[in-house]
Order: C-alpha cells, then sequence, then structure tokens
C-alpha cells in the first residue's frame, strides 16, 4: 500500500476486490495491476483471505493522486466507505447489511493525467464507527484523509488492502 497515506499497514489478511464486467468473468485485482478505466465500473465485490478477526469490518477506497499524482491538491478522493460488513463462512465472501455511506465511484483520472491508484483498505469495525458522523453521503469526496477518519472512528490500522492503477481514457 503506497505510503503517503500516511498510515501503518501491517496485513493480517488479504483482501481480494474482483470488478465484475458487463461479458466475461470479473477483474480479480492483484496489488499495482493496471486497470482500463471502462472496465472498473463496479461495484467491486470483497473476498477475505487468511487470518483476520472476527467483523464487521469497514471498506474504504481512495484516490490519493487527484487531480493528477504530481500535484495531487484534491487528494484524497473518497470512491466507497462502507460498514457493516461480515464474512460468509463457506466462501469468505463480505457482504455488507447497511447502505454504504458513500457508494461505489468509478476511477476518471483527467485526460492528461498519468495512472491514479486506487487504494482499497478493510478495517476492523470500531463502536465509534457506527454513531460516527465526519462523513455522510452528503459529505464532498475530495480532500478526504482516510488516515485521521481511520484515527478519529477508532478504526486503527487496516488489516488488509489492495490498490489498482487506472489511466485516463484514451
Amino acid at each position: 500500500i503506497p505510503r503517503d497515506l500516511t498510515i501503518a499497514f501491517n496485513p493480517t489478511a488479504l483482501l481480494e476486490v474482483s470488478l465484475p464486467q458487463a461479458t466475461g468473468a470479473p477483474i480479480t485485482l492483484h496489488a499495482g495491476i493496471q486497470v482500463p478505466r471502462d472496465l472498473t465500473a463496479g461495484p467491486p465485490t470483497f473476498r477475505l483471505n487468511g487470518a483476520a478477526p472476527s467483523g464487521p469490518y469497514v471498506v474504504a477506497t481512495v484516490d490519493p493522486d487527484a487531480p493528477t499524482p504530481q500535484m495531487p491538491t484534491s487528494a484524497q478522493i473518497r470512491h466507497f466507505l462502507g460498514g457493516n460488513f461480515h464474512m460468509s463462512s463457506d466462501s469468505r465472501r463480505l457482504t455488507n447489511s447497511t447502505p454504504a455511506i458513500s457508494e461505489f465511484l468509478q476511477p476518471t483520472p483527467p485526460a492528461g493525467s498519468d495512472a491514479h491508484r486506487y487504494i482499497f483498505l478493510l478495517f476492523r469495525q470500531s463502536r465509534a464507527f457506527s454513531t460516527e458522523t465526519l462523513v455522510t453521503p452528503t459529505t464532498p469526496i475530495s480532500l478526504f484523509n482516510i488516515s485521521s477518519f481511520a484515527a478519529a472512528t477508532g478504526l486503527g490500522e487496516p488489516i488488509a488492502g489492495t490498490f489498482m492503477l487506472v489511466a485516463p481514457m484514451a
């Protein structure tokens, strides 16, 4: 996970993120894979592999490169934030029992930009998260800080994560 998020990352599990496709099999992310923008419409599905504490969990997705990696003056952009994820015992798939705070927003790096990093992080949900009001569905998505948000809501360090690169449409 890129270090410029200023969040400690010592994973205890693997977060598997898959992007559904209109035709064909979903794309399963491997850390740092570059995915064409037109294949990122989502919403993604999540699966947890490895040793992990029991849920519920919070999933967050951020873009630390907005508007460009060279001048990230709007970063971080919040592309997804949802809680109350639970893992099925048979498939280890994560599903949430409540609406997301921020629904999945398709990556849209601007023309002329280098590829952006889209970082998916999994946290063990804290009691404080259930009553948090720092972020609501109407809160602006730009200038989000996942590190500060995790600290303020008691999420602590992420237990799993991955990221993809998405370049602008040609």
